[in-house]
């Protein structure tokens, strides 16, 4: 089964950090074009992932519009479309403001069945500059949910559940505590327990990154907009990712202008 992910989007104005441009957030609609063209031409999935993180927050107005300005590129896509909830999407937008836009009934933790796959999203939740939180409801839905499932599961995240060591990141060096779950050894113990999941994707961190814990995969893949370069005028990443799983290997294809290939065999 193939599936495509891509993630941190960030429509809205240019982003400094540290009084450096960071964020190429202008260059947001042609890069998902861009994203979109190569998907229905070229890689043809199944299924295509949104990570989370499609506004660069700015107000509830410009925030409703920016999100309706991605959907209208995205949703020419062939294949079907997940959407994560980003932190930035949740700052101005409520859940009925995002159920809205998804065309989505639920919560925005919901799990579907696509191509013999569980695809598990979760709606991770962060207190500005606090924490990163997933609820008791979430974890005890999550157990419950992989409890039931009858096919091979892959889960879908916006912050890490992993252990990576955030040395050199940019925005997450010094502040981990707003980057990783903070339940995530809990998280990871229900992934393991289950012994149906076979990998987990996340955005947010805005870099590309690998960890295997206890035989599972977590891909954190960088942002579709993060500059490269030290500062203006910029270099986008332009990331996105193919994953192709097999009943035994998963092997994940990191294009962009900084790629990546992950071959793992699975139990």
């Amino acid at each position: 089964m193939r599936f495509a992910l891509f993630s941190d989007q960030h429509f809205g104005p240019k982003a400094f950090f540290a009084g450096k441009l960071r964020k190429l957030s202008h260059e947001a609609g042609t890069l998902t074009r861009a994203f979109v063209e190569r998907m229905n031409a070229v890689e043809k999935p199944q299924l295509v992932v949104n990570l989370g993180d499609v506004l660069e927050d700015e107000s509830p107005e410009r925030d409703r519009a920016r999100y309706g300005e991605f959907l209208r590129i995205a949703n020419q896509l062939t294949a079907p479309l997940i959407h994560v909830a980003g932190n930035h999407d949740q700052i101005h937008l409520s859940e009925d403001d995002l159920r809205g836009l998804w065309r989505h009934s639920g919560p925005l933790h919901f799990s579907r069945d696509v191509g013999g796959v569980h695809f598990v999203v979760l709606n991770t939740l962060e207190t500005k500059d606090v924490c990163v939180r997933l609820p008791e409801a979430q974890l005890e839905w999550v157990e419950r949910d992989l409890a039931a499932a009858r096919r091979p599961a892959v889960v879908l995240m916006h912050h890490p559940a992993s252990e990576q060591d955030l040395t050199g990141n940019r925005w997450f060096e010094k502040a981990p505590h707003i980057c990783r779950v903070a339940e995530r050894r809990e998280l990871r113990r229900l992934f393991e327990q289950s012994g149906k999941v076979v990998a987990v994707f996340n955005g947010h961190a805005h870099w590309n990154h690998l960890d295997v814990i206890s035989g599972i995969p977590y891909v954190t893949l960088q942002s579709l907009i993060e500059n490269l370069d030290e500062d203006a005028p910029g270099r986008p990443a332009a990331c996105f990712a193919v994953a192709d799983l097999e009943p035994k290997r998963l092997i994940v294809r990191v294009e962009g202008a900084e790629q990546a290939r992950y071959q793992l065999e699975l139990g």
